[in-house]
């Protein structure tokens, strides 16, 4: 506790509880299980996918290096998110101590950040294969994806530490319950005394300026890719040609739908209940990283011949 000079008395926060879907309880249980199945999904298909791409020779190429850049990116945010989420509806174990909450904070926000900038540099990829066929190889390399992820980690790493160092310099004093099931910028500051404007700006600007320009860039790489097949003469090229960005353009409809849908009912919140804003955050941190890996999987034939392969050795193995 603290005295203040008034004579009032405050009482520090040290840890906080998750009220996740406090206003529909009756949900949680059969959340949870569609929400188990998607988390199991993606720790699996995700892993089969990186060891896949590993141990297959065929696979170690700049296009399956920036997949396994995003499935390794999926499985932080899942376990980042999902199995807090899963212990609060199966066990009520809703505390989360005041280190944890600012770190998972960090996580999620910096790993949404790498995993939009992953999208935006697959689309440079495609954008290269589909316009600039013949100087395909001397661009995208190895090196080209070692600088890419560089960059990826740097921009995000960097801009988005500012959110939780200024939300944990908040005064917290009293409340200590968040209306939501993970630590969000926006839910945790409203439980502080002190003035959250340039939080609030910060994390706003921050979302917007990299999750904003990430979408501006693909928006246009796939303008210049669209323009690039629609002169194709060749029969046959232009559905080959768009076949090898199908897989790529699926996964950013899984990432953006959700992302905008969330952002829609969260500006029309008076209009919906609090808690579907809150079911969408979650379940934007595993669909899509439940589904990528099989969209992949399915749709590309080195990929599906890799884990064919991988199988074999498994059998084999145990004979």
């Amino acid at each position: 506790m603290t005295a203040h000079q008034n004579g009032t008395i405050s009482v520090v926060v040290s840890d906080f509880l998750l009220n996740c879907l406090g206003r529909s309880p009756s949900w949680k249980f059969w959340l949870s299980l569609p929400l188990s199945f998607l988390f199991l999904l993606a720790m699996g298909a995700n892993g089969v996918l990186l060891v896949t791409i590993q141990l297959e020779a065929s696979l170690h190429e700049p296009m399956y290096y920036l997949l396994s850049i995003l499935s390794l990116l999926d499985i932080v945010l899942c376990l980042t998110v999902i199995p807090k989420v899963l212990a609060i509806f199966w066990f009520d174990l809703r505390s989360i101590s005041f280190s944890a909450c600012f770190i998972q904070m960090y996580i999620m926000n910096c790993f949404l950040g790498m995993e939009s900038c992953t999208f935006m540099v697959m689309a440079y990829d495609r954008y290269v294969a589909i316009c600039h066929p013949l100087r395909y190889s001397s661009i995208i390399t190895d090196q080209f994806v070692a600088r890419a992820a560089m960059f990826i980690l740097t921009r995000n790493a960097l801009l988005t530490m500012f959110i939780p160092i200024l939300s944990a310099q908040l005064h917290y004093c009293g409340k200590n319950i968040i209306e939501n099931c993970i630590c969000a910028n926006l839910s945790v500051s409203k439980l502080s005394c002190d003035n959250v404007a340039l939080n609030r700006i910060y994390q706003l600007t921050v979302a917007w300026t990299l999750l904003g320009s990430d979408l501006v860039l693909i928006f246009l790489s796939y303008i210049l890719i669209l323009r690039a097949i629609l002169r194709l003469k060749a029969k046959g090229a232009a559905a080959k040609a768009l076949s090898t960005c199908g897989s790529h353009f699926i996964l950013i409809l899984f990432f953006s739908t959700i992302l905008l849908v969330f952002v829609f009912t969260h500006m029309a919140k008076k209009k919906v209940s609090p808690d579907i804003p809150i079911l969408l955050n979650v379940l934007h941190h595993v669909i899509p990283a439940a589904l990528n890996p099989i969209v992949y999987g399915v749709r590309t034939q080195e990929i599906k011949e890799g884990i064919r392969k991988l199988l074999r050795r498994v059998v084999e193995r145990r004979k």
